[in-house]
């Protein structure tokens, strides 16, 4: 007498719960998902800075055939580079560099210091939203190198005056984007709080300030963006150093491929800067979906 084989799972209609080859297999795909997606990103970021090169090397030759724009072929991309090398060789890049950056650095600072607690006040108090919504609005509007003769007289050093004016452009960024956020926190997580006994200053550190870091990091993004365009005509005031300065030289002793090198200084340390606070921004968005 023949005894009944047992009846699979698979022969029943289940899957096995776990499955070494599928895994290796999903794995597998995902990282070649992974790695093909960032060759495409990187195809494409190639393309694009070829495509410069290319436009910059043509507007090259095209002011070095022109006899009325002669003078200015030094901007093109061989002289430039050449230049750019020189100085980043000799120390010069470093010397222009370091107190624009300082000045960048101390301008966020201050924006960042009144900008995130101004916009908590007004992300959570309704009063103070309304009663500041205009007069915020309407200063937001006012080009901060118009505060410049004002900054000239009240401040006693052209290094205040500076820091200043870069305060004044990347503090409204901070203050909205971090109002933005705060509005958007779910408001049972400040019932939830409240109802466990939690105090103001435990709702701003374990609740407010983690759930609006991502916000907060946006509008320093933006806030540095708009600093580093305000930094060079402000540099242009009666200080001796920076990036701004740099450039205000190389124009005054005709030196354009120094000047163009500034120009590449500039876009570079930006460029750098920029991709940083992206991927700190995309660290806590992993960090909080998670």
């Amino acid at each position: 007498m023949s005894q009944a084989s047992p009846i699979t799972t698979r022969e029943a209609g289940f899957a096995p719960a776990y499955s070494p080859g599928s895994s290796k297999a999903f794995l597998s795909e995902n990282m070649k998902s992974r790695i093909g997606g960032g060759l495409e990103s990187l195809g494409y970021t190639l393309a694009g800075m070829v495509l410069l090169l290319a436009v910059w090397w043509l507007g090259g030759r095209m002011v070095a055939a022109s006899d009325d724009l002669y003078a200015f072929a030094d901007f093109a991309p061989v002289p430039t580079l050449i230049r750019l090398t020189d100085m980043i060789r000799t120390g010069e890049a470093f010397q222009i560099t370091v107190p624009s950056l300082f000045r960048i650095a101390s301008g966020l600072f201050w924006a960042i210091a009144i900008g995130v607690p101004v916009g908590i006040l007004v992300g959570a108090i309704a009063g103070f939203r309304k009663l500041t919504n205009v007069p915020f609005q309407f200063l937001r509007m006012i080009s901060p190198l118009s505060w410049m003769p004002i900054a000239v007289m009240a401040f006693a050093t052209w290094e205040g005056a500076i820091v200043f004016l870069i305060s004044v452009a990347a503090i409204w960024p901070v203050l909205f984007s971090t109002a933005s956020g705060l509005r958007r926190i779910e408001p049972s997580w400040f019932k939830v709080a409240r109802n466990l006994g939690a105090r103001p200053w435990h709702m701003l550190f374990v609740i407010i300030l983690p759930a609006i870091s991502q916000d907060i990091l946006s509008g320093i993004r933006l806030a540095l963006g708009v600093a580093w365009i305000i930094l060079v005509p402000a540099e242009y005031l009666g200080v001796t150093s920076g990036l701004g300065y740099a450039i205000n030289d190389a124009r005054d002793t005709l030196e354009y491929d120094r000047l163009a090198a500034t120009v590449v200084i500039i876009g570079v340390i930006g460029f750098s800067l920029d991709s940083l606070l992206q991927l700190a921004i995309a660290k806590l968005s992993w960090l909080r979906s998670s």
